[in-house]
C-alpha cells in the first residue's frame, strides 16, 4: 500500500476555507472536543473556527508556513469539516471525492502552489472498464431489436 497521505500538508485548504460546524462540537457538556476558545460564532448554530471567518483566511490552529509542511495544533480534537475533508487515508485506503479534491486544488492555487495530482504522478485515478456495464447494455439493445421483429414498438406490453 502507499506509505503517504495524499494530502501534503501545505496548509492551503486551512488559510482559505471558513471552517463552520454545529456549536455542539465545541461544547464539552454535550462531548464535544474542539477548544471552544478556537472558535467563534457564526449563526446561533453554527461556530467557526477563529481566523476562518475573514476574507484573508487562516485557521487558529494551522501550525507552520504554507507551502511548507504545517500541522494543525488541535489535530485530534478538529471538528468534523477538517476530518471529512476528502483528501485522505481511510482505512488504509486511498480516499479522494472529487468535489474535495478540487477544492483542495482550488485553495492549492489561491497560494500558488501546483494541482495535488501533479505533485502525486504515481497515483493511477482512472475508471476501471466496467465489462459488466457494456454487457447489460448490449443485453438491453438485442431485446429492443427483438421487439422490433415482432413488430411490438419499444415499452409495448404483450396483449
Amino acid at each position: 500500500m502507499f506509505n503517504e497521505n495524499p494530502c501534503l500538508t501545505c496548509g492551503a485548504c486551512c488559510a482559505h476555507f471558513r471552517v463552520s460546524f454545529h456549536w455542539s462540537e465545541a461544547d464539552t457538556e454535550q462531548g464535544g472536543v474542539v477548544p471552544p476558545e478556537m472558535t467563534e460564532d457564526v449563526t446561533p448554530f453554527f461556530v467557526s473556527m477563529r481566523g476562518t471567518n475573514q476574507k484573508k483566511s487562516r485557521c487558529i490552529a494551522l501550525m507552520g508556513h504554507i507551502g511548507q509542511k504545517t500541522s494543525c495544533a488541535i489535530y485530534e480534537k478538529r471538528p468534523s469539516p477538517c476530518r471529512d475533508f476528502g483528501v485522505q487515508w481511510e482505512d488504509g485506503l486511498y480516499n479522494i471525492i472529487n468535489e474535495e479534491i478540487q477544492r483542495c486544488n482550488h485553495a492549492r492555487a489561491v497560494w500558488g502552489l501546483p494541482a495535488l495530482f501533479q505533485q502525486l504522478p504515481r497515483f493511477n485515478f482512472q475508471r476501471p472498464e466496467m465489462h459488466r456495464e457494456k454487457t447489460m447494455v448490449t443485453v438491453f439493445h438485442r431485446s429492443i431489436k427483438a421487439k422490433r421483429k415482432d413488430g411490438r414498438k419499444p415499452g409495448s406490453i404483450r396483449g
